[in-house]
């Protein structure tokens, strides 16, 4: 996976709670384990006037359904989401968070997240941010006024921080997972950044217990 690099970007305010990964990515789409594909399809039943079927369909074939927030110009390309409490919670479907970062959204900005759905983006190079609701009131109200309304996210910081303007909001974040985020590995990634260390460890094994060994 790439590596987290701080950034400013678009936001979309999507405010509800208790989503779930079957809302962000339903079963249809579930069929395959590749990574890629399936940002088309993220809230397929809600963004699409008759929602897609299957994973073969194309965007010239599916008809935006106008009332939907990520259909409206404004957040076109947007980068940040805004959420409300409980965010991917339902199924452990790893899709959601695929059909999360395939549609181009690097972090989400929410008071909760599932735990399974959080563990998935932090192998997946998705940055959750908890912040409290009323904070997020705040960017959500700036963000319905102004179009075109961006947040600078700074992961990097010994205080890792959100920059919205004149505010700076500081967030709470997992060493370990800032680490993995900052250096674009998963965990078997820095499983093998020890291999050496591993190699070693066999070796002397071998050496001290020569009875266990059955190669």
């Amino acid at each position: 996976m790439e590596k987290f690099r701080d950034f400013t970007g678009l936001v979309v305010p999507f405010i509800r709670e208790n989503v779930d990964t079957d809302q962000i990515i339903p079963k249809q789409f579930l069929t395959s384990v590749r990574k890629t594909g399936y940002g088309l399809f993220l809230f397929n039943d809600e963004r699409w006037v008759i929602p897609a079927t299957n994973s073969s369909l194309t965007a010239d074939q599916l008809e935006p359904a106008a009332d939907f927030i990520l259909n409206q110009q404004r957040y076109q390309n947007a980068q940040i989401m805004l959420a409300g409490e409980n965010f991917g919670c339902g199924s452990s479907r790893e899709h959601a968070v695929w059909a999360l970062t395939g549609y181009g959204l690097r972090a989400i900005i929410a008071p909760s997240f599932a735990d399974i759905f959080a563990s998935n983006a932090s192998k997946n190079g998705l940055l959750l941010i908890n912040l409290p609701k009323p904070s997020i009131a705040d960017l959500n109200e700036a963000c319905l006024a102004k179009e075109g309304y961006e947040l600078q996210i700074v992961l990097s910081a010994s205080s890792p921080y959100i920059n919205a303007s004149a505010q700076r909001y500081e967030f709470e974040i997992d060493a370990g997972i800032k680490h993995r985020l900052l250096e674009g590995l998963d965990e078997i990634g820095v499983t093998e950044r020890l291999q050496d260390k591993i190699d070693k460890y066999e070796q002397d094994r071998k050496q001290e217990e020569p009875w266990l060994d059955i190669s």
